[in-house]
């Protein structure tokens, strides 16, 4: 026979409550319906156990609205995500981010089973049009509604997903759309590599080169460890990646963590060109000759290959800071330059780390044609984003083509 609880005026107590002697307090422990702990607290016992009518009434109308499509898209969706217990830290935190900020506050509050095509759209439409989001936050924000809804037809709970080929439709209607972005040319890029030589520039060429010669992720890189490096072999193990993002979407202070590597194609050991190997090589001479080395520790990593003049981490908005403004100086002095030697300037278009991973992409596909080999080293998971690179290079190289065919009169 189980032994009965009871508090210290000898009265029973029911399961998941318990009397906290040192604070004074009864607490009461449950599971909500996304699968969470949650505690209540109260002075006194029957205080507690209204506060537990209140949750287990409140929990009971929720399933049942859900059930009866009667519930608002905010439950709806805190439900399905709860479900994706295998995102990484920092998808969830810009998944959370993003939907309490374009979604929660409005669209979120519409009932589950009212909402039709035309209301997604005509919401779309005033995401683009009044609040000026971009086409790339809005298909988040869509990918989010769409399987949101999706868990809920699997559930038998509406019988169509309203979000369906919504996108598609906002993108015929959107005219001059941003050309997408494209990998820096071969003068570009020398002319940027070439440019961060100068002594203002220069502690910063190691890390450059590296981005540019191995097309890594800029978390890849920034949590490249010594030990990941083989200068013996010429090779790089690149098996997790360092990530910067807000722990709550509530919270927009950003921490470090280690992570497994975007997908299980990601962790991959490639190849290291000698113009990479001397860049390694040089940043440890540097931090040898200057005694800055990487004092931080995260979730057990340490010894890291790139970091700050205090010795902390470097994060993705630090380095994209650092190729503005260089990017800006060299643009400014080469066109008074180019002037002076009566030249077309080499203007160099503002990028961001990711553009160096696609113009590593870029160079490689002009010079391999072996599409698995390049889907390897670049850890691409889908073949068909590397067949798209490889498809946009030979078609330069075809046009290239004709133009010689054309200057050297062959036909």
């Amino acid at each position: 026979m189980r032994k009965v609880r009871k508090d210290t005026k000898g009265r029973p107590l029911h399961c998941g409550e318990i009397y906290r002697k040192s604070k004074g307090l009864y607490c009461y422990s449950y599971i909500d319906p996304l699968g969470k702990r949650r505690y209540l607290y109260a002075h006194g016992l029957d205080e507690l156990r209204e506060k537990e009518k209140r949750v287990k009434k409140d929990t009971l109308d929720g399933i049942n609205k859900y059930a009866f499509a009667q519930s608002d898209i905010n439950f709806a969706f805190d439900r399905y995500i709860s479900t994706r217990t295998t995102l990484r830290g920092s998808t969830l935190s810009n998944y959370l981010r993003t939907y309490n900020r374009h979604v929660r506050e409005v669209f979120g509050k519409r009932k589950l089973a009212e909402v039709n095509y035309s209301d997604v759209l005509l919401y779309y439409n005033s995401l683009l049009n009044e609040k000026k989001l971009s086409l790339s936050t809005i298909d988040t924000v869509h990918i989010l509604l769409y399987s949101t809804f999706e868990m809920a037809v699997r559930d038998s709970v509406i019988r169509l997903n309203p979000t369906r080929s919504v996108m598609r439709e906002l993108k015929k209607k959107v005219e001059g759309r941003p050309e997408p972005r494209h990998a820096l040319t071969i003068e570009q890029e020398r002319a940027f590599l070439q440019f961060v030589q100068k002594e203002e520039y220069a502690r910063w060429k190691p890390l450059f080169t590296v981005m540019f010669g191995t097309g890594c992720r800029i978390g890849e890189i920034l949590g490249l460890r010594w030990k990941d490096i083989d200068f013996k072999n010429n090779t790089i193990s690149i098996n997790h990646c360092l990530t910067y993002y807000p722990k709550t979407d509530k919270d927009y202070r950003c921490e470090y963590a280690i992570h497994r590597t975007k997908t299980e194609s990601g962790t991959r050991v490639i190849p290291m060109l000698e113009k990479v190997k001397e860049a390694f090589l040089e940043e440890k001479e540097i931090q040898e000759r200057t005694g800055h080395h990487c004092i931080a520790e995260i979730d057990g990593m340490k010894d890291f290959v790139f970091c700050n003049r205090f010795g902390g981490l470097l994060n993705c908005e630090s380095v994209n800071t650092v190729i503005k403004r260089i990017v800006g100086d060299h643009n400014a002095s080469e066109e008074v330059i180019a002037v002076r030697e009566d030249r077309e300037p080499v203007i160099i278009p503002m990028f961001s780390c990711h553009i160096t991973r696609h113009t590593f992409c870029t160079r490689l596909c002009e010079n391999e044609t072996n599409i698995k080999v390049i889907q390897y080293v670049m850890g691409h998971k889908d073949i068909k984003t590397t067949m798209n690179i490889y498809a946009e290079v030979t078609e330069s190289k075809k046009q290239e083509i004709f133009k010689q065919l054309n200057s050297e009169n062959i036909f």
